[in-house]
């Protein structure tokens, strides 16, 4: 087994008192794909940041193999000091590193590289501070949360890229379903130390689940051993002093060993206040149409939502997933069509950002809405102080401001305020974001008892699939369709169509023109259709350029013998190059053909 590329022995830090790693241990050899997992608060982003240099630890020791070379993805990039997204991520590569894959990443991640960091939205960033990791490919990546803020295409692509480096991983995430894909380790940080499977993600609850039963086991036994000894304590002293003092040292002992025994974290104790039963039909959407300018955001789209239903709105970013969902609820008018809804409705919306969360309230004021000391939970007064328990929240955090809780515990805290209040339709928008695996666990279930109806955007596959009954998903152009199931079933059904939509192209246009004049009449060229057609052609002359520089290279006779590892690497660039640009004539072929065929009609 080769020696590892980093490891961390013994790892010890203190924050304000409270032990957060004790005696941790994190090895990464070469290749290995590692989850890092813990409850939100146990100390992975400071495991990640001390195995990045970049939080020295109280005690304990960082040995990094000598040329090996790390990149870390914290949760909150900082592009500050950088006129563009470009001069940012090639600000990460070493000498020897390809600068074309600066580029290139951020194209497969939706930016072009021209981007100011001060006008970048959340996802923007990140999608900047992946492609800086990504590009050098280092030897070691420590990535903390990288799928937050990305959409679904975003997500999988990563997940297709991380397959194919030889890099080693440390993640970091929320997501189950990228890690049962990505990792063959996984390393658990419990109560300030960790434990090593030496197997994926797919196998770390069955196995936290035994170590939690040993561990009560081996409680009750302790617990049976003090009180067997406290009996002879009072009954069975003798006077052989010296076996006296030794058994009272061993009680003493026993005592404290249960006192230094730490307990596992408790769940979060979620039930939902659930309001009147509302009507049979809760939404009814009828041939609805919606657009901002040119974009069109939904286009003809009709459904029927029932009252139970958990529906799963999915589409990359931009889409109009939230559009969708103000039409579904009301808070939006549509351009076109109908939207009815039912009866007795009480909604409540959880939305992915927070906003309605005043900074300046403390968690008190935001429990209570600034009245009193109690809550109102399922009709009954609850002190502020025990609710705030069934959701891990300590007492001495009361006065806390909002400002100063962690991503997980204002996730918390938003699903503590949206479960008090009585409904009988949840709006939940990225409810997953920053909440760990086993509050993840516990929302599932309730959702899945919940007497009410759901509608749920989310970019977590897994909870897709656990929660939903129908799939709403955006097929680009302002076309929405529902899939029954979740987001594996949605997936099998369009692979079923496939044939169907793979005719060749002429087929299509045959189909098309075949269509009633005024359907044709409808359809025009998208914004990022039009955008496409303006911009391919510079960008395959560009490919056409770097390709030829390529070949010129590849033709000098005596570079394979000279460096045989450039060689091979020049010959992979190159057959990216003419991969992406047979790509790119294909897409322009196709618009052309599409626009002579719009405006003829």
């Amino acid at each position: 087994m080769a020696p590892p590329l980093l490891h961390l022995h013994d790892i010890a830090l203190t924050f304000g008192g409270t032990p957060l790693l004790e005696g941790a241990e994190l090895a990464v050899g070469p290749g290995e794909k590692i989850s890092l997992v813990g409850r939100n608060g146990s100390g992975k982003s400071t495991l990640l940041k001390i195995a990045a240099g970049q939080v020295e630890s109280d005690s304990g020791k960082r040995f990094l193999q000598p040329g090996t070379t790390v990149r870390y993805l914290r949760q909150e990039p900082d592009l500050s000091g950088f006129s563009d997204t470009l001069s940012y991520v090639e600000a990460g590569l070493g000498p020897g590193d390809d600068t074309y894959r600066a580029a290139y990443l951020l194209g497969e991640l939706g930016l072009d590289g021209t981007e100011s960091p001060d006008r970048l939205s959340g996802g923007e960033a990140r999608r900047a501070a992946l492609a800086r990791a990504l590009a050098p490919e280092p030897d070691i990546l420590l990535l903390d949360e990288p799928t937050n803020h990305l959409d679904l295409p975003a997500i999988e692509w990563l997940e297709s890229e991380l397959k194919t480096m030889r890099t080693a991983l440390v993640l970091i995430s929320h997501d189950r379903r990228f890690l049962e894909n990505l990792t063959d380790v996984t390393v658990w940080l419990d109560r300030g130390q960790t434990r090593r499977l030496d197997k994926g993600f797919a196998h770390f609850e069955d196995w936290r689940d035994e170590i939690y039963a040993k561990e009560e086991e081996d409680a009750h036994k302790l617990d049976r051993q003090i009180e067997r000894e406290e009996h002879w304590l009072r009954y069975g002293v003798t006077a052989r002093r010296k076996r006296n003092v030794r058994r009272l040292d061993n009680l003493f002992a026993l005592r404290q060993q249960r006192r230094d025994l730490r307990k596992a974290q408790g769940n979060v104790s979620l039930v939902a206040t659930e309001g009147q039963t509302s009507g049979k039909e809760v939404v009814k959407v009828d041939h609805v149409s919606k657009s901002f300018g040119e974009t069109v955001i939904i286009d003809n789209f009709s459904t029927l939502v029932h009252r139970k239903d958990r529906i799963g709105l999915v589409g990359r970013n931009g889409a109009g997933k939230t559009t969708l969902i103000k039409l579904l609820t009301g808070d939006l008018e549509p351009d076109s069509g109908t939207i009815k809804l039912g009866t007795k409705l009480e909604m409540i919306t959880l939305d992915q950002r927070r906003e309605s969360l005043d900074p300046n309230w403390t968690l008190k004021d935001a429990l209570t809405d600034g009245r009193g000391d109690m809550v109102m939970v399922n009709g009954e007064q609850k002190h502020v102080i025990a609710y705030m328990k069934d959701f891990l929240f300590r007492p001495e955090q009361a006065r806390t401001p909002i400002s100063a809780l962690s991503g997980g515990e204002r996730g918390r805290l938003m699903l503590a305020r949206a479960l008090a209040k009585p409904s009988n339709l949840l709006v939940l928008d990225e409810p997953t974001n920053d909440l760990d695996l086993e509050t993840l666990d516990l929302l599932q279930d309730l959702l899945a008892n919940y007497d009410g109806t759901v509608l749920l955007v989310s970019h977590d596959r897994d909870f897709i699939d656990r929660v939903v009954t129908s799939t709403i998903a955006s097929e680009d152009n302002g076309r929405w369709v529902d899939y029954a199931g979740g987001y594996s079933d949605m997936l099998k059904q369009k692979k079923a169509q496939a044939p169907e939509e793979n005719k060749p192209q002429k087929q299509k246009a045959t189909l098309a023109a075949s269509k009633p004049k005024a359907e044709q009449l409808k359809r025009k060229l998208s914004f990022k259709e039009k955008h496409a057609l303006e911009t391919l052609p510079d960008q395959m002359e560009s490919l056409e350029a770097d390709i030829a520089t390529l070949r010129g290279k590849l033709e000098d006779p005596d570079l394979y013998a000279k460096d045989p590892v450039r060689f091979e690497k020049i010959a992979k660039k190159l057959e990216a190059k003419e991969s992406e640009l047979a790509t790119c004539e294909e897409q322009w072929l196709e618009l052309e053909m599409l626009k002579e065929e719009l405006e003829g009609s």
